[in-house]
């Protein structure tokens, strides 16, 4: 077509940025087409007011997980295509099949995947195109770079393509690569998807011509060039394919992106490997390997690495000479990786990880404009980003709140709420110091988030409010589990979310009253009084967790009995899990000593005193638990732990007395002293009748007997700590000392062999 110039090139090429700039500050068109949904040609004007790299994301209405994105950083050609003629006021569209024709293809996503893990169109040798969407591709077919880097003699079309037309500073020979590829397309023919595609862009280049433009430029992957030069099919072929396509409402936004969602490693599958390292090519377009390596260095001293001047200048020679030997007109990546890994790393390979996460992806997020479109989801989240001084960023960075400030509790609230959406912008982790009014996170923004609010946005217009909804959303949900609910209280209270809180508790009371699993309510009951306790640092009230909590435990302690009955080893460990965590739980409740408390059921009297409280009925439980003959021994030494801590038990001795007779089997004595141990020596440091008991009871088994319960023991003595063991040692040396032992002398020459039998018992080597 006359008046059309067709430039073909690589997404995301630095060299073809440069080199589509140039010709058309050249050409100057009357209109740019470029290659991108047609839905978005009125958001093409906010582009000057952003910060690459950013997104075109197409979504459906009320089905967000069919979208798709349309990523551009700094050196993508089309996006310096858009700057060129926003800036000198020529119109600039999008040429490609529209995004509602595309979200509305139904097949199954993973027909279309490719050997990356993503759907996208075949274009240059790289992928472009829709990171989630349901549009697919055509099934593999030849890469085009591939084809002609073998002909050229490489092995590597990565690298072809740099030599011949990243590191040629910007002289990218259009009409060269417009040959080549009509050579590799020749008998080639497009499936259902590229020849709707094609007879799209050829479509909306007609309209521009018939509109009066008469130098127009198409921007668009050097793969698709030679269907839009040359021969064309007719109006009427081109309308035949497009016939009938389906369609649905699709909805266009800008995006900020990350260099490392465009990796392709991320899964992108229009992603290039070194984002970071085609940002600085495009930058730096003078001298780049120097200024690469420079930066190189000022990253590992950043980190405390000794890196010189003469190693930068010494790296820059060696990658000099590695692209002289393999004749390439520039050092690439791969050169100034080796060059950097053997000279400023010293061959150190976190050195080089380092330089590659920072430098070759890197960790630039973009940044959209005011007047982007968005939901008012997404409004009311910057906002408040903006209000709490939280800003999105790309590195994981990590703050401590103080929930005593209110500034830090606002945070605290909004991470917790966005956590209910989907939006994982931050991971709780483990907080410093022992308060409770301290919580640690690490953010880090990622594109995905914004669809997560668009997903969301018929939720609600707020966060909050859209974070409630979805909390009774999931509340009403027959799939809910008791663990599931009890959990959601707790990240409601944590969200302060006071008014999704009934529906949450109703559906919990229900789900509780009709649970008969005693240790699914022990599983769920710690959670429940820690959601109990929120209140008294976050300022949020809980009313009505507490009649729950309590109904949950009466139901635990009529159910307990029976849980304990009949356990081999392996589940009365596990059930003594959730005893402990109940236990520690009970003590955490308000003890009440004017009557039994709301929800205790009437008639209760399984060993608890009548009036008490639910830390004395619960301990109650537990007398009456522990007295029974059929226990498995670790759970009737961990209750008789609990109970002799408590204040319950006067006759600890004799219960161990009795559990360590000859008439017990040595393994079900040393799981009774495992239970009654669990959790620290220390009450064998400060009792000496337990001890002696426990001295005497091993100093009496058989060396078979000793042998059998040895993993048991060493199980048990090995989980207390260094000084603990120090101490139980020195208890014993005294009390043999008391008694006159120590008076003998010790044969050194007899005692060595039975010296080195205990260290190798111990794992520790003689010597």
């Amino acid at each position: 077509m006359n008046g059309v110039s067709v430039l073909g090139v690589r997404h995301h090429g630095p060299g073809s940025a440069r080199a589509v700039r140039r010709e058309l500050e050249r050409l100057r068109p009357d209109a740019i087409l470029i290659e991108g949904p047609p839905e978005a040609d009125a958001l093409v004007t906010l582009a000057p007011g952003m910060e690459p790299p950013v997104a075109l994301l197409a979504h459906v209405p009320g089905a967000p997980s069919r979208a798709a994105f349309w990523p551009f950083a700094v050196f993508s050609p089309e996006w310096q295509a858009i700057l060129y003629g926003t800036s000198a006021g020529i119109p600039v569209r999008f040429c490609d099949l529209p995004a509602a024709h595309s979200l509305a293809d139904d097949r199954d996503d993973r027909d279309d995947l490719d050997d990356r893990g993503q759907g996208g169109d075949r274009d240059d040798g790289g992928e472009r195109g829709g990171h989630g969407g349901r549009g697919g591709r055509e099934p593999a077919q030849e890469d085009p770079i591939g084809s002609l880097a073998a002909v050229a003699g490489y092995d590597d079309p990565e690298r072809w393509w740099e030599d011949v037309v990243e590191h040629r500073g910007g002289d990218t020979p259009f009409e060269v690569i417009a040959e080549a590829m009509a050579a590799v397309r020749e008998g080639h023919q497009p499936g259902e998807r590229e020849a709707r595609r094609e007879a799209y862009m050829r479509k909306t280049l007609r309209a521009a011509l018939k509109q009066g433009f008469g130098r127009i430029a198409v921007i668009c992957g050097a793969w698709h060039v030679p269907a839009l030069t040359g021969p064309l099919p007719s109006v009427a072929a081109d309308n035949a394919v497009l016939r009938g396509l389906p369609k649905v409402k699709a909805e266009l936004t800008w995006v900020p992106w990350t260099y490392g969602r465009l990796a392709s490693w991320s899964g992108y599958g229009a992603g290039i490997t070194s984002p970071g390292w085609y940002h600085h090519l495009f930058e730096a377009p003078d001298r780049p390997v120097e200024r690469w390596l420079a930066q190189a260095a000022g990253v590992l001293r950043d980190e405390g690495l000794a890196v010189s001047s003469a190693h930068v200048i010494e790296s820059v020679r060696l990658a000099g000479s590695l692209a002289a030997l393999r004749g390439r007109p520039l050092a690439g990546l791969g050169e100034v990786t080796e060059a950097a890994r053997a000279v400023l790393c010293e061959g150190d390979d976190l050195a080089v990880e380092l330089i590659q996460r920072r430098m070759v992806v890197g960790e630039r997020l973009g940044h959209v404009c005011d007047g982007t479109p968005m939901v008012p989801l997404q409004r009311d989240l910057r906002e408040q980003q903006r209000r709490l001084k939280l800003k999105p960023e790309a590195l994981d960075r990590e703050i401590d709140l103080d929930l005593r400030k209110p500034l830090d509790l606002d945070r605290s609230h909004l991470l917790h709420r966005l956590a209910l959406l989907g939006v994982g912008w931050g991971m709780p982790g483990q907080a410093r110091g022992k308060g409770t009014f301290r919580e640690t996170w690490t953010l880090r923004w990622r594109p995905e988030h914004d669809l997560a609010l668009i997903e969301h946005a018929a939720l609600g217009t707020t966060v909050a409010a859209a974070a409630a909804r979805r909390a009774g959303d999931l509340a009403g949900q027959s799939s809910a589990t008791l663990a599931d609910l009890t959990s959601l209280v707790e990240r409601c209270l944590l969200a302060d979310l006071p008014g999704a809180l009934p529906d949450v508790l109703a559906a919990l009371s229900a789900k509780a009253a009709l649970d008969t699993d005693v240790t699914r309510l022990m599983a769920a009951l710690p959670a429940m009084v820690r959601a109990h306790r929120y209140g008294d640092v976050r300022g949020t009230s809980a009313e009505g967790l507490a009649v729950i909590v309590r109904s949950m435990l009466e139901r635990i302690r009529v159910g307990l009995p029976v849980a304990v009955t009949g356990l081999d080893d392996e589940a009365a460990a596990d059930l003594l899990k959730h005893v402990d965590a109940v236990h520690s739980a009970v003590a955490l409740l308000p003890d009440p000593s004017d009557g039994a408390p709301d929800g205790a059921p009437d008639g209760a009297s399984d060993g608890a005193p009548d009036g008490a409280g639910p830390r004395g009925r619960w301990l109650g439980t537990l007398r009456g638990i522990s007295d029974r003959q059929d226990l498995h021994g670790l759970i009737e030494g961990r209750l008789t732990r609990i109970l002799l801590d408590s204040g319950e038990l006067d006759d600890a001795g004799d219960r161990m007395s009795r559990a360590m007779s000859r008439g017990q089997a040595p393994a079900r004595a040393a799981a009774w002293v495992e239970g009654f141990l669990a959790g620290g020596g220390l009450l064998l440091v400060h009792d000496p009748r337990l001890l002696a008991l426990v001295d005497g009871w091993l100093t009496g088994l058989s060396g078979e007997q000793f042998t059998d319960v040895l993993p048991l023991l060493r199980r048990t003595f090995g989980a207390f700590a260094a000084p603990e063991r120090r101490a139980i040692g020195e208890r014993l040396r005294s009390a043999g000392r008391d008694e006159g032992e120590g008076e003998q002398d010790v044969d050194e020459r007899r005692a060595a062999a039975a010296v080195a039998t205990v260290l190798s018992i111990i794992g520790r080597a003689s010597g």
